[in-house]
């Protein structure tokens, strides 16, 4: 080959001979030959010169991308427009006819709507053919041009320079560059109206074309009558340059042409593009009549300036060859779909979620053990802060370091309006609860605690927490466990003749003691050793726990208001009940009774003794309620009055409230009204199905039951005060030291509510950015319980349920999206202001009575369902229970079951079902209920035991693993699944010599069959 034809197979980029297609297959070959080089080959400056074959995209795009780092080839997001050639009332002119931001939008016929925003099909042979044309056509990068005048004329420059273009044809294609471009946005002027639509390939002439307008008024049409789409503008993200792409038909061309232009700083090209946002890459497409191609190949172009590599590489190819490789690699990630299983008119609708591209910046080194996306979610047993540690008070002094400097954050990123909904949700959600553990605290109590110490602690530990503690998402409240040993405490003072508030005092102070204990040698580490699988079943069982109470809370009203299910009994309203037992035991004293009374009874005065001989009771509604009561054997009774419409009229109440709040807080998912309206109403739902539902039973009027709440800030009984002494006279004196025993108990209990809540809010899938802080929240907790025990409050824990209702109503999605993109998940807003806000509210609630009494406990308990129903949503073990009644071929396609047996799966849930049942049998059985966090570090060793049936590597997919093991795979030699296609890529070799490993082909139109031969003889 000549010096002529080296530089011109060098001009068409990596090794590929002209007129050869770049098929992407790797074929077996035989080794080459050992030869000695000449001088050519030792002067080779040129690191992508692939004459011999040795060529690896994925090489060379990594180079580029990790070696040019100046700050003028930075990458920026990019917004693609493409214009076609038209003719109009037999003028030419740039019509828009495509954009993407992230996902192709096309005109419609008609020019005035867009289509819906779609995944862009490119063919192969579109995507090959735009390959040959990107190395046979022009290349102008870091172009300094200030004008498109000025970059027209360069770039015809070069088209001529290298016989792309005839000279002949200089000015007529400089008057088409120039031509004006029109945008769907703009209606076009009544006098440019009424004449036929055609297109570029028609019988206009380059004569004709001339009598347009000159060389010198052409520039001055490009910005005629434009007005930039500034609604658009919201759409495309910040900072983002645009990439014109110009594609047309002209009777004048023989040969396809194309131009691929890179300025060297971007300019805006008033007029140009739809948007006002300055231009960094044009591409011109110019075909014969009917070269069909020309739109296929710009919408190649504009489809790998979106991706987010190929774009990279634009910005920061430095020839030909860099260019090359980004599209080659590009193609090596491309799916093809058959044609016979798949309609190409068909728009594919966008994905829920687009897999990061993170694999296609990865050498082969660094691929091994990369896990994509999957590493979003997973354990938490690799937290540095996590780390154990010797040094006292380390793991405390650390969460103060990392949550010092987001304080201030923490209370402007709650100004948001999304914040007031939730505030306003969690605040009912919690408040409830309060007030009915109240009411069961104080029968359990003697109403030593009742609701106003239950409110009153809500308001000290939520101010205290909000302010002060590691992860202010956490909702402290009461639970179930907590009220358990209180009762415990009570009893066993009742029991044994001690004053029951002072011996809590030494109780609470030891708990406290030991909590600080735990902070200050940093046991809180401990808790990387809970994997999902014990939080998953401690969040199910609260969350199936706030659920079966809002339906038994939901009965309970039945009681108060009863149904009459038995339509043939008859019923008195009231009558004197005689107890027959005592009638029989006093014959004396009734037969001594006032006669002219026992008269009306019956014919003599043994009538009521002869009822009673087979009875256990007799009625009579021969006398009035002053006559029944002189009879000490006797009781006036009324029978129940009967509230049917009470009753069921709650029933609709509740369903309405759960109905109407998970259909709006969905309804940001649908399609209706504009993105803000349905973000808006979603954070609102719950919000709104409360005040829907209380107007109705307002306007309906029937006496429902309602929140009751007390209107005076004083303790339940009058004969105790907010301060408690820890001396008592009915307590002796060793009660001070023997008060540990039960005080262990408690921070056992109080170590795993806190903590197990506190791991499920901090999970990697929340995506919280201000760092965790289980050394500070249980070094707030331990103040807490002391204040709590010298005040006579309840002690207050992290509450599962009402936490997840807190991060799950703080959740923020991506606001400026593209078309077609779904809102991404960005993470929570973490702030302290909603959980202070609740503290003060609560506090506050004796004086708001008024307007808290108006709610119906109907409405409450739906939110209570609501909260339960909300935990649930997106737990993996949920999801797996699912899969026990789903046919394995409508089974969602989730990461685990590509990498686990079904019915390993299946095992997997099963036992998690089983310690999920015992958590229940044990919190239900009042005798051993006190043996609950026993039973959850239980949860733990039967996940460690569950590593002899099952590998880390499942483990992995299916839970989270334990610190200090690693994921390794059964086999080897498995390949990573769908991270990277293998088909194109080799096994890693090392380089020996300069040696690398097996080229991928270039199938060339005119190779000959020898070779062909050779590379498969073997086969």
């Amino acid at each position: 080959m000549d010096a002529k034809g080296q530089d011109e197979a060098k001009r068409n980029g990596a090794g590929g001979r002209r007129g050869s297609l770049y098929a992407n297959l790797q074929l077996p070959t035989k080794p080459r030959r050992p030869h000695i080089p000449d001088g050519e080959d030792m002067g080779e400056e040129n690191p992508h010169d692939m004459f011999d074959g040795e060529y690896f995209p994925k090489d060379v795009v990594q180079n580029v991308l990790n070696n040019v780092k100046d700050k003028g080839h930075r990458s920026h997001h990019v917004f693609c427009q493409l214009d076609t050639l038209k003719s109009f009332n037999g003028n030419w002119e740039w019509r828009e006819t495509a954009r993407w931001v992230k996902f192709e939008e096309v005109v419609e016929e008609g020019g005035k709507r867009w289509s819906k925003p779609h995944v862009a099909s490119l063919s192969m042979h579109a995507l090959l053919e735009t390959r040959k044309m990107l190395m046979e056509g022009a290349l102008l990068l870091d172009l300094d041009v200030y004008s498109m005048g000025e970059l027209t004329d360069q770039l015809l420059d070069e088209w001529i320079d290298n016989n792309h273009l005839d000279h002949k044809l200089r000015q007529y294609m400089r008057e088409i560059l120039l031509r004006k471009h029109k945008h769907s946005h703009i209606p076009r002027p009544k006098a440019e109206k009424g004449g036929k639509l055609e297109t570029v390939a028609s019988t206009t002439s380059l004569t004709s074309m001339g009598s347009h307008g000159s060389s010198t008024d052409l520039e001055g049409l490009v910005a005629y009558d434009y007005k930039p789409n500034s609604a658009f503008m919201k759409k495309i993200p910040k900072g983002a340059e645009v990439c014109n792409i110009m594609v047309g038909e002209l009777e004048e061309l023989h040969d396809p042409i194309l131009a691929f232009i890179r300025l060297k700083e971007s300019r805006t090209m008033e007029g140009v593009s739809e948007v006002k946002l300055p231009t960094r890459f044009l591409a011109f497409v110019f075909g014969p009549k009917d070269f069909a191609n020309s739109r296929e190949v710009g919408r190649c172009i504009a489809t790998m300036m979106i991706d987010d590599v190929f774009r990279e590489v634009g910005y920061k190819s430095r020839n030909l060859a860099d260019l090359i490789a980004g599209l080659d690699e590009f193609v090596e990630q491309v799916t093809v779909l058959p044609p016979s299983e798949w309609n190409p008119k068909i728009r594919i609708e966008p994905p829920q979620k687009v897999q990061s591209q993170m694999h296609r910046r990865m050498s082969s080194a660094q691929l091994i053990g990369y896990k994509g996306d999957d590493d979003e979610d997973g354990g938490h047993g690799d937290d540095p802060a996590l780390a154990m540690s010797k040094i006292p008070c380390y793991g405390l002094i650390q969460d103060i370091k990392r949550k010092l400097p987001w304080y201030l954050s923490d209370f402007k990123d709650g100004i948001h309006i999304q914040c007031l909904a939730a505030f306003i949700y969690v605040f009912l959600g919690t408040f409830t609860p309060n007030v009915t553990f109240g009411g069961l605290l104080g029968q359990a109590t003697d109403q030593y605690m009742g609701v106003m110490e239950c409110i009153f602690a809500a308001a000290v530990t939520g101010i205290l927490f909000a302010l002060f503690g590691g992860q202010p998402l956490n909702i402290l409240g009461s639970t179930g466990p907590m009220l358990v040993l209180e009762t415990i405490i009570y009893n066993l003072c009742k029991d044994n003749g001690w004053d029951f508030m002072p011996a809590r005092v030494w109780i609470g102070l030891w708990t406290s003691l030991i909590i600080l204990l735990i902070v200050f040698f940093n046991l809180s580490s401990a808790v990387k050793y809970i994997t999902r699988f014990t939080e998953e079943s401690f969040a199910t069982l609260i969350a199936v726990i706030f659920i079966v109470e809002a339906f038994k809370k939901l009965f309970s009203i039945e009681t108060d208001y009863p149904v009459n299910f038995n339509q043939k009994e008859q019923v008195d309203d009231c009558a004197c009940v005689f107890n027959c037992s005592l009638v029989n035991n006093t014959m004396e004293y009734f037969l001594s009774s006032n006669t002219t009374t026992t008269s009306t009874i019956g014919t003599n005065l043994t009538y009521v003794f002869d009822q009673c001989v087979n009875n256990t009771n007799y009625s009579t509604t021969g006398l009035n309620e002053t006559e029944c009561n002189t009879f000490r054997e006797a009781e006036w009774l009324c029978s129940p009055l009967y509230s049917a419409d009470v009753f069921f009229f709650s029933v609709l109440l509740f369903l309405g409230t759960v109905g109407i709040a998970i259909t709006l807080k969905d309804f940001k998912l649908s399609t209706i009204f504009p993105t803000f309206v349905r973000s808006l109403i979603s954070d609102f739902a719950v919000l709104i199905s409360i005040i829907i539902f209380v107007v109705i039973d307002v306007l309906c009027g029937l006496n429902t039951p309602k929140l009751t709440v007390p209107d005076k800030f004083q303790p339940t009984r009058s004969d105790r005060g907010w301060w408690i002494s820890p001396v008592s006279d009915k307590n002796p004196w060793w009660i001070a030291v023997a008060a540990v025993v039960p005080a262990i108990l408690s921070v056992i209990l109080i170590f795993l509510d806190q903590q197990i809540t506190a791991v499920i809010v901090n999970r990697k899938e929340n995506k919280l950015k201000k760092g965790v802080g289980y050394h500070l929240d249980m070094f707030v907790v331990a103040i807490t319980v002391a204040i709590h025990s010298l005040l006579g409050l309840p002690w207050y824990v992290a509450a599962t349920v009402s936490a997840l209702a807190h991060i799950n109503s703080l959740k923020k999605e991506s606001e400026c999206t593209a078309p077609g993109e779904k809102p991404s998940f960005l993470g929570c807003r973490e702030q302290r202001l909603t959980a202070l806000a609740i503290g003060v509210l609560s506090g506050a609630a004796v004086f708001i009575t008024n307007i808290l009494k108006v709610i119906p406990m109907a409405v409450l308990y739906g939110v209570f369902f609501f909260m339960g129903f909300s935990a649930l949503r997106g737990m993996q073990f949920v999801d797996r229970l699912f899969l026990f009644v789903q046919p394995v071929k409508y089974q969602p396609d989730l990461t685990y079951l590509r990498h686990v047996q079904l019915y390993r799966v299946h095992i997997f849930t099963f036992v998690q079902i089983a310690c999920l049942g015992i958590l229940w049998a044990v919190k239900s059985v009042k005798i051993i209920s006190i043996g609950f966090p026993l039973m959850v570090l239980a949860t733990g060793l039967v996940r460690k035991i569950m590593e002899c049936y099952y590998s880390q590597y499942e483990l992995s997919y299916l839970d989270d693993l334990l610190p200090g093991k690693s994921p390794e795979k059964p086999d080897d030699k498995e390949t990573i699944i769908g991270r990277v296609n293998y088909a194109f890529d080799t096994e890693p070799v090392l380089a020996v010599n300069g040696q690398e490993k097996k080229p991928v082909f270039f199938v060339d139109e005119q190779d000959d069959e020898h070779k062909l031969n050779n590379a498969t003889s073997h086969l």
